[in-house]
């Protein structure tokens, strides 16, 4: 088998049909044996009905149930361990990624490539707040992270089955998917397109949500925020030390006056803050070690329609 499409789903029922339609349109006409992985991530509506449907309409579509919401860099993950094909493309359900950029990406997969980014040129459908948003993490996570992650690239690419598994074997249970991708390596390419609107339905990725997301990513990729609360605790560190010659020589000069209560309370105020954003960055990096130690599986499976799969998701590393 040459492909498998991997389509994360989570409440995404009012875009499944138009999505395997095109995408059965643009594999047929390829002439590439392909499958089309389908992860229904805990939805609350009529998803599962919809891809249980679209399975028994056609065997290539396989669908893996999991046993409750584990968010979609599980789910993501779910596919890419179930994926047959030489190549994996993962691949949004709300159509926002044109599935008929995938005969390009196999073209350049064939060329030789691991892996082929596609990357954004536009967002169409998108405030300009979370476009502007977007463009700065993917700045900033680079100027932090020794790995370079293509900037204005979601999850649509395509994988070969080298990286593939090179991805299995990453023991991480906390992932960040994109930071994964870059940080295997092998040999990739970019290829360009303009990111529709959403087909049908709402985001469910909040503000909020997109900042947690850009929390993972940081903390997984980079060391930089303890080192700025280092380098935070030493510039307070010696400010105070300043302070503290500038009271002993102004009072030498100009004797003790009882003063001071105001700068009392905003030094006492601002050291404290400090400590507090300093114990908090800490707690981020030290919550991530208490999840991996904890070695609970990435997603657990609960009914798979095609194919075999785990019921839960097993790394080599896992066993001795």
């Amino acid at each position: 088998m040459t492909a498998s499409i991997i389509v994360p789903c989570h409440n995404e029922s009012g875009s499944l049909q138009t999505l395997y339609t095109r995408v059965r349109a643009v594999m047929d006409e390829s002439g590439e044996p392909w499958e089309m992985i389908c992860i229904n991530d805990g939805s609350g509506d009529d998803t599962l009905l919809q891809l249980i449907a679209l399975h028994h309409q056609d065997r290539r579509v396989r669908v893996i149930d999991l046993s409750r919401n584990f968010g979609k860099e599980a789910a993501l993950t779910a596919g890419l361990d179930a994926a047959q094909g030489e190549a994996a493309i993962p691949l949004d359900a709300d159509l926002q990624d044109p599935p008929e950029l995938i005969p390009e990406l196999l073209a350049r997969w064939r060329e030789g490539f691991d892996v082929v980014n596609a990357v954004r040129l536009s967002r169409e459908g998108e405030s300009w707040l979370k476009r502007a948003s977007a463009h700065v993490f993917y700045r900033i996570i680079n100027r932090m992270s020794d790995v370079e992650i293509p900037p204005d690239t979601g999850d649509f690419r395509l994988l070969s089955r080298p990286v593939l598994e090179a991805l299995q074997a990453l023991p991480e249970r906390r992932r960040f998917m994109k930071g994964l991708f870059a940080w295997v390596g092998f040999r990739s390419t970019n290829v360009y397109y303009h990111r529709a609107p959403r087909h049908a339905g709402k985001t469910t990725w909040s503000y909020w949500r997109l900042w947690n997301l850009a929390v993972e990513g940081i903390t997984s990729f980079s060391q930089v925020p303890l080192q700025l609360a280092a380098y935070l605790g030493f510039a307070v560190s010696l400010l105070a030390f300043l302070y503290a010659v500038w009271l002993v020589i102004s009072t030498l000069a100009y004797g003790n006056p009882v003063k001071g209560y105001p700068s009392i309370m905003v030094t006492l105020l601002f050291l404290g803050g400090v400590q507090l954003m300093a114990l908090g960055v800490i707690g981020e990096y030290l919550g991530r070690i208490y999840e991996e130690s904890k070695h609970r599986p990435i997603y657990l499976v609960r009914q798979v329609w095609g194919g075999e799969h785990p019921p839960q998701a097993v790394h080599p590393q896992d066993h001795p």
